[in-house]
C-alpha cells in the first residue's frame, strides 16, 4: 500500500511522525505477506472501532476495506460480531459509515467492489479458457478494442498470446495477478497499468479473496488475434497469496 498523507500533511513540521506513517505502517507493515490485505482491512477496522475511533480515519479503511474483497455480507457480520465485544453505541457508529460506504453506486458494485464501471454481461463467448466466472462490457466505439472485464475471486483467464498487436490493462478495482511466461507473477491493484507486448505468453485474474476489474485495451495491428493455451493450474495459482 502506498501512502502520502504523512508528508503531504505533516512533511514539514514531523517528518519523522511522516516518514513512520508514510513508509513504516503503510509501507513495511501493510506490506508484510504473514495475513493478506484483505484480513489486514478487516483487523484495523474491528481495532478502530474498539477504540472508539469513527471519524474520516474508519471511514477511509472501510473503503479500504471494500476495495481489498470485503463484501457488504462480510462488513455486516463482521461489525455484528464486534459490538457484541465493544459495545452497541460503536456498533451504531460504525453501521452509519458501513451503509454510506456499501451503499453508494450499488449498481456498479458487484460483490462490494468499488467501481465506476459497468459489470457488463456473463463473459460467455470466451468462457472455455477462463477458471471461474468473468463478465464482459465493451466500451466506447468497438473501433477502440476496449472492454472492462470483472472477474470473480480466483477466476483468471488461461495462458494465451496476443500475436502482432499486443494488449495494455489498466486495473481499476480489487485485486489481482499478471504473470509472463517464465517470470515471478505481479500482483496488481487498481491504477495498475501493464503493457504486454506481442508473442509473450502470459495469464491475468483475480486473487483468490478479491473481486477484480481491469480495462483491456487491444493494440491495434493488421492481422493481430489471440492464442488460447492452457489453463494455469491450481498448484500454480495456490502459491500466490
Amino acid at each position: 500500500m502506498k501512502q502520502t498523507a504523512g508528508r503531504d500533511q505533516l512533511g514539514t513540521i514531523a517528518p519523522l511522525f511522516a516518514h513512520l506513517n508514510d513508509d513504516v505502517l503503510f509501507g513495511e507493515v501493510w506490506d508484510q505477506s504473514a495475513i493478506d490485505a484483505k484480513t489486514k482491512c478487516i483487523v484495523t477496522v474491528v481495532t478502530l472501532m474498539a477504540s472508539g475511533v469513527t471519524d474520516s480515519s474508519l471511514e477511509y479503511h472501510l473503503q479500504n476495506a471494500k476495495v481489498n474483497g470485503v463484501s457488504r455480507d462480510e462488513i455486516v457480520a463482521v461489525v455484528t460480531h464486534a459490538t457484541m465485544y465493544c459495545g452497541w453505541p460503536k456498533g451504531w457508529a460504525v453501521f452509519r459509515m458501513v451503509k454510506e460506504v456499501w451503499d453508494e453506486g450499488e449498481k456498479n458494485e458487484p460483490n462490494g467492489l468499488s467501481t465506476i464501471f459497468p459489470m457488463g454481461e456473463p463473459n460467455d463467448a470466451y468462457a472455455q479458457y477462463f477458471v471461474g466466472k468473468s463478465w464482459l462490457a465493451p466500451l466506447g466505439d468497438p473501433q477502440l478494442g476496449a472492454a472492462n472485464v470483472t472477474f470473480e475471486p480466483g477466476c483468471r483467464n488461461n495462458w494465451h498470446v496476443h500475436h502482432k498487436g499486443g494488449q495494455v490493462l489498466i486495473c481499476v478495482a480489487g485485486r489481482g495477478w499478471y504473470q509472463e511466461w517464465g517470470k515471478p507473477a505481479r500482483e496488481l491493484r487498481p491504477g495498475d497499468v501493464v503493457s504486454i507486448p506481442p508473442e509473450v505468453k502470459h495469464w491475468h485474474g483475480a486473487a483468490r479473496d478479491s473481486w477484480f476489474q481491469h480495462i483491456a485495451l487491444a493494440v491495434p495491428a493488421e492481422g493481430a488475434s489471440a492464442e488460447w493455451l492452457e489453463p494455469v493450474s491450481d498448484e500454480e495459482y495456490a502459491q500466490l497469496a
